[in-house]
């Protein structure tokens, strides 16, 4: 299965079965999700209710990479079938070498093999983590905030969160909503 594909392609029945499990349960873990439906993660993302994920340009994945430089840190996350390693850093020092683009800051050491990547989305979501009660007055800022890449197969390549847990600060989520403007149409 390919990320590329339209997402009518998934099973009309299976999409609006993973729809009503998001709406029910906002703070699954994606990934997990993706297993228990038998569909590529990206499928998850792309079903999200009540515009919680929007998808970028993917062909602006290197101006998306860079972007994350004046944020400062942020919590990366880069998951196979065996492993998921956490890693709280700043995006710079970027290069490209062969078939890699490079982030290495001295806080990340990251090599991308950006032609594998398909699909990127800005995601707005519960986190799974967080056990926050709408009633407290700081429900809108609670939650996730992430940039998630996908390569050709649908598969997570890298979740960059701007936001992991807690209460959000007002400039965290100004940072979101300009790079998910800037990045969800396409360059002139």
């Amino acid at each position: 299965m390919s990320s590329a594909r339209d997402p009518g392609e998934v099973a009309a029945e299976v999409l609006e079965r993973l729809r009503a499990a998001l709406r029910s349960n906002p703070n699954q873990m994606t990934m997990q999700v993706a297993r228990r439906f038998g569909v590529p993660e990206v499928e998850v993302i792309r079903a999200m209710p009540d515009g919680r994920s929007v998808e970028l340009d993917a062909s602006r994945w290197e101006p998306i990479f860079r972007a994350f430089e004046p944020l400062g840190k942020v919590h990366v996350i880069v998951s196979n079938g065996s492993v998921t390693c956490e890693v709280i850093g700043a995006f710079g020092g970027f290069s490209t070498t062969g078939e890699f683009f490079n982030v290495q800051s001295g806080s990340l050491d990251l090599h991308i093999r950006w032609q594998r990547l398909a699909a990127i989305f800005a995601v707005e979501k519960p986190g799974h983590l967080d056990t926050s009660d709408p009633a407290d007055g700081h429900a809108q800022r609670r939650g996730t905030l992430s940039v998630q890449f996908y390569d050709q197969d649908g598969n997570a390549a890298l979740k960059v969160f701007l936001h992991f847990s807690g209460i959000c600060s007002p400039e965290r989520h100004s940072a979101f909503e300009a790079l998910k403007q800037r990045f969800s149409e396409p360059s002139a």
